[in-house]
């Protein structure tokens, strides 16, 4: 079972920083997940709330403010003193940190709450120009933005995020279409989800940072998990394989 390193190494560094993922750079684990929302002046920042309240030393929507106001938050400090000074990273930053590493990148397009006008093009525009499409996935709660994105580049992988339990999921992501199903991992071992295993489609379940729960899912046939502490989860469960 693969296991991808929820907004980087986010149990013991701050969520969706650059500290966090060159954590997550160093780890032997398959890939690393994270979020994205859209400035004001339309740039793309990594970022899971819609809100830097949270995260930061701020308040405020991010779709309110521009890259350089965002800029000039901390959202390190929340977590520890440390990490004092860390900065919101633009997504270019992070896919730097990822570009010569082995990691699959899933990237969240949280265009659910707030429909960001163009986002879906620019984020495909920029993991194209880097050369990483094959490295990508693109997953979202906002369904449409997973059918505009495979729509615009076909070869991309895609996951659909759900939080409950589906009746029928194999006809839902086909007809979406998505590659794979994202699900909140309790989920992911009721009885529905049987069809979306024999279908051959990817199961990856969110956010997973029990051992027993990871060995339940990984018995259950789910492709990966998502964790905030890939590091020790990737320990135990190699020791068990």
């Amino acid at each position: 079972m693969n296991i991808f390193a929820h907004r980087g190494a986010s149990g013991t560094y701050p969520e969706n920083t650059i500290s966090a993922f060159k954590e997550a750079s160093y780890l032997p684990v398959h890939g690393v997940e994270f979020d994205v929302h859209m400035t004001a002046d339309n740039e793309l920042v990594v970022i899971h709330d819609e809100k830097i309240n949270r995260t930061s030393d701020g308040k405020g929507y991010v779709k309110d403010m521009t890259l350089s106001e965002l800029k000039n938050h901390d959202f390190g400090s929340w977590f520890s003193a440390d990490f004092a000074g860390e900065t919101i990273p633009t997504l270019q930053e992070v896919l730097e940190v990822f570009s010569s590493t082995h990691h699959v990148l899933n990237i969240e397009l949280k265009s659910d709450i707030f429909p960001y006008d163009g986002m879906v093009e620019k984020v495909i525009e920029l993991v194209t120009a880097m050369q990483m499409e094959s490295r990508v996935i693109l997953s979202s709660f906002d369904h449409g933005a997973i059918q505009k994105a495979k729509q615009l580049a076909p070869s991309i992988k895609t996951g659909a995020l759900f939080m409950e339990v589906l009746v029928n999921p194999v006809d839902y992501i086909r007809n979406i279409p998505a590659d794979a199903l994202h699900v909140l991992f309790p989920a992911a071992i009721r009885p529905s989800m049987q069809e979306v295993f024999e279908a051959g489609l990817p199961v990856r379940t969110f956010t997973v940072n029990d051992e027993k729960y990871a060995k339940m899912l990984e018995q259950a046939g789910v492709e990966a998990i998502f964790t905030d502490y890939p590091e020790k989860m990737y320990t135990i469960l190699q020791a068990k394989s």
